[in-house]
């Protein structure tokens, strides 16, 4: 009996053996033979089976500092293959072939190609992740929920979010004492949607232990291997069924939005922010227009379809995750920036202020009035795009015009912004930080698709509006008050977070804050 089971051990162990060197011999002769056999320039595997990536899944460097140095290396290389377990990947770097892939065909791109599992993770059923028809449907629900009109409804949301951050670094700068500044922007974008989304004030700027910005912090704890697995094989989370979302995280915003449109139900409270808007689409299928209480042209019964408490929870989770982290890294960056460039800071403040002046305080037209402002957030980023690279999937065969490459249907597409935006031949001394790239005359020179900092086409950012808002607004209740200056440990240039999917400074940004 033990001389049996001590053959039948030695021939599983040859047999595993066996089925190793085969996945090695295909991986290393046939998958990793494709770029190659296509005349493609490529980022040569460097172990089997994790292919060109092992940098990225090792924690070496981010995606997204990959994905910038691929670039530079094959700048003149109009598309470049990458390796990602047995999956070929598609980089492309020329800006009208991305022009191509997100505008002008982009019914053979329209998916984003990341990985979503809405039975395990309820929350991940969103407009920046649902592919196809559902994310049309949901699309064309959820853009009038982000027009200028209802962008000024919800601006007394910000407004007032932004005069309690004003007002609780007061004692701090008129010590001019150093301050946190990641996560003071954390907790003024936590509080702004928070309110806007679900309705809840949670007062994260004055208690930075509120329960909102706990779950906060805990979605962008830094998990690389299973952000990595998400983005480059979905396959392996769908067979294991992994979730991306921790489920206490995914089940207490589904039970805060559920709570808060039963609450306003029952109650018959109307308040015109992002959250009443997404309960007219589930009660209605439709928005009303802002006239009274005429509702918004409808030409099919399909418009009329609504959406389900789950699908609004997860609309709302978006918006707040997207909402949250973007506008607090980007208002990060600048102020950062801010006090790096002093000369910067003042033009801006003294323009700032002087529209203020003109308006009397801080409305929706005060803000589109500085020009300047504008400039110094689009430059931040231009430097520090929030998201440093956009993906799509190709969902059916194509060729690359002037490439000769024909692209085959589930073939994975990045596009690396992070890369384009540091281009010196695009951008000129790339590290510096200068407003001026964006006058009217500097972007009319650029390719429209050089900078992609809320993407391009019609799966571009929908919240970009209140994106921008949220973090004008922050900036100008600050740098209207306040002066920002480098502490005496900060890092310069600054370090990104590696583990971290957007561009996150890691262990935050220290500055010296002081009255103006």
């Amino acid at each position: 009996m033990g001389i049996h089971l001590e053959y039948l051990l030695v021939e599983l162990f040859g047999l595993t053996i066996a089925v190793i060197g085969g996945v090695y011999i295909y991986l290393q002769y046939v998958t990793y033979n494709y770029w190659h056999s296509r005349n493609v320039d490529y980022v040569k595997p460097v172990i089997v089976p994790f292919g060109s990536l092992w940098p990225v899944l090792s924690v070496q460097t981010s995606l997204a500092e990959f994905l910038r140095e691929t670039y530079m290396k094959f700048k003149n290389s109009r598309v470049v293959g990458i390796y990602t377990f047995y999956r070929p990947m598609l980089v492309v770097n020329d800006p009208e072939l991305i022009r191509f892939i997100l505008t002008k065909e982009f019914s053979h791109f329209h998916d984003r190609g990341l990985y979503i599992n809405e039975k395990a993770d309820p929350v991940l059923g969103n407009l920046f992740l649902v592919p196809g028809a559902k994310w049309k449907h949901l699309r064309t629900k959820f853009t009038p929920t982000f027009t200028a009109s209802k962008m000024k409804q919800m601006f007394f949301t910000i407004k007032n979010c932004s005069d309690t951050l004003a007002s609780s670094v007061l004692s701090t700068a008129s010590k001019s004492e150093l301050i946190e500044v990641k996560d003071l922007m954390s907790r003024f974008s936590t509080d702004v949607i928070a309110s806007a989304a679900f309705g809840i004030q949670c007062n994260s700027i004055e208690n930075p232990d509120a329960e909102f910005r706990k779950w906060g912090r805990k979605v962008f704890e830094p998990r690389p291997l299973r952000n990595a697995l998400a983005i480059m094989f979905p396959s392996i989370m769908h067979l294991f069924n992994i979730r991306v979302i921790d489920q206490e995280i995914s089940n207490f915003f589904i039970n805060a939005f559920k709570e808060t449109v039963q609450y306003r139900t029952a109650n018959n409270v109307a308040r015109k922010d992002f959250l009443g808007l997404v309960m007219q689409l589930i009660d209605k299928g439709y928005l009303q227009s802002d006239e009274k209480t005429e509702s918004v042209d409808t030409t099919s019964d399909a418009d009329k379809v609504k959406i389900t408490m789950l699908e609004g929870a997860a609309q709302a989770f978006v918006f707040w995750l997207a909402g949250f982290e973007t506008s607090s890294t980007t208002a990060t960056y600048c102020l950062y920036e801010m006090a790096l460039n002093p000369d910067i800071q003042e033009k801006v403040a003294k323009e700032i202020n002087n529209v203020l002046a003109k308006f009397g305080g801080i409305n929706y037209e005060s803000i589109k009035e500085m020009h300047y402002l504008h400039k110094v957030v689009s430059e931040t980023l231009r430097k520090y795009p929030s998201l440093p690279v956009l993906n799509r999937e190709c969902t059916e065969d194509i060729e690359l015009p002037d490439t000769g490459l024909c692209v085959t249907k589930g073939t994975p597409i990045l596009i690396p912004v992070l890369g384009l935006h540091r281009d010196p031949e695009i951008y000129p001394n790339p590290e510096k930080f200068d407003p001026e790239r964006f006058t009217e005359e500097n972007i009319a020179k650029r390719h429209q698709f050089s900078y992609l900092a809320f993407g391009e086409g019609p799966r571009n950012c929908i919240g970009m509006r209140f994106g921008l808002i949220q973090t004008k607004v922050g900036l100008v209740s600050l740098l209207s008050r306040y002066r920002f200056k480098p502490s005496p440990n900060l890092k310069v240039p600054i370090e990104l977070d590696k583990g971290n999917f957007v561009l996150s400074p890691k262990g935050g940004v220290k500055l010296r804050i002081e009255k103006r």
